[in-house]
């Protein structure tokens, strides 16, 4: 073989490795409630900063329009992993056989979650809103489960109805076919900002809330027991991707870009709703309130036993438990 010819074959070779190496990336399907809000940002705004693909990562994103339908996807298999799904509602799942597990927290506490009327609107606060129509974004939400439990504080009979996610929420409260809207940040802050429209409630004015998980990121069984190094990896790389959102501010301005806001008000939502510490992945706090509200509003017909406790939260993520 002529040197020339053993040169095309080593560049050949090369070629070939270089190639392999460049689809080496594993894919994970993701199921995200409320595209644009702080808290589920990590997936698109790491991936477009390269922190996902440095651990060998490309996502695939599906924006849902709440937990509820998140819930929904992960349990089909439609995708692998899940973003911001309430509580209770994952309880009751599990509770009924699905094939689902918690990962790693969404967020603890209840700072971001609001409702409001328009400025116009004879609703000063929940309390004389009985009779009124209040919203929340789908069946099995961690809004579904606040509405429910203003309810039950607040002694108020109110009407639910299924709304969507904030911006279609925003629409129908405004031109008055839902009486109370709900938001999460950034959503309706500006309006806030302008005087459009006032808070009557925030999820945090239900005691129990303020110090519990009420959304957790969840995983397809399946997903979790076959790819265990493929979530561990994206776990690592969300966390990293936490680290640069609350340090970094190329972080608020790529956030900013990307929901079609300013700076400023990217700051304001990230400093005034959403405690670095409420996001971070191994938090799990008032699990036993949160299987009591569960029961309590009929989300799960009992509360978990503590094999069955072990077994929905077995993959958590290391020092939660």
């Amino acid at each position: 073989m002529t040197l020339g010819l053993t040169r095309q074959w080593l560049a050949a070779i090369l070629l070939t490795i270089g190639s392999a190496s460049a689809v080496a990336d594993d894919t994970l399907k993701l199921a995200i409630g409320q595209r644009g809000n702080w808290e589920n940002s990590p997936p698109e705004l790491g991936q477009k900063a390269g922190i996902f693909k440095k651990h060998g990562l490309t996502l695939e994103l599906l924006y849902t329009q709440g937990g509820g339908e998140t819930l929904q996807a992960v349990i089909s298999g439609s995708v692998d992993i899940g973003l911001g799904v309430g509580t209770s509602g994952l309880l009751g799942a599990f509770a009924k056989g699905a094939p689902v597990r918690a990962i790693a927290n969404s967020t603890t506490g209840a700072d971001d979650l609001f409702w409001y009327v328009p400025a116009e609107s004879p609703v000063k606060s929940i309390k004389d809103a009985a009779g009124k129509t209040i919203a929340y974004s789908t069946t099995g939400s961690s809004t579904n489960l606040a509405v429910l439990a203003f309810i039950r504080e607040f002694g108020v009979q109110l009407k639910p109805v299924a709304t969507g996610n904030p911006a279609a929420t925003f629409t129908q409260t405004m031109s008055g076919q839902v009486d109370i809207g709900w938001s999460s940040p950034p959503f309706a802050v500006e309006a806030l900002q302008q005087g459009r429209v006032r808070i009557v409630v925030r999820e945090s004015d239900v005691p129990a809330f303020r110090n519990q998980t009420v959304r957790l990121m969840i995983a397809n069984t399946a997903t979790v027991e076959r790819r265990r190094d493929a979530v561990d990896r994206f776990l690592a790389a969300y966390r990293e991707t936490l680290e640069w959102m609350y340090s970094n501010p190329d972080a608020l301005k790529a956030y900013a870009q990307f929901v079609g806001i300013s700076e400023g008000l990217a700051r304001d939502v990230r400093d005034q709703f959403y405690p670095k510490e409420n996001l971070r992945l191994d938090r799990l706090s008032g699990l036993d309130e949160a299987m009591a509200d569960a029961v309590s509003l009929k989300f799960l017909p009992a509360a978990l036993t503590k094999p069955q406790r072990d077994e929905l939260f077995k993959y958590y993520t290391r020092g939660a438990k």
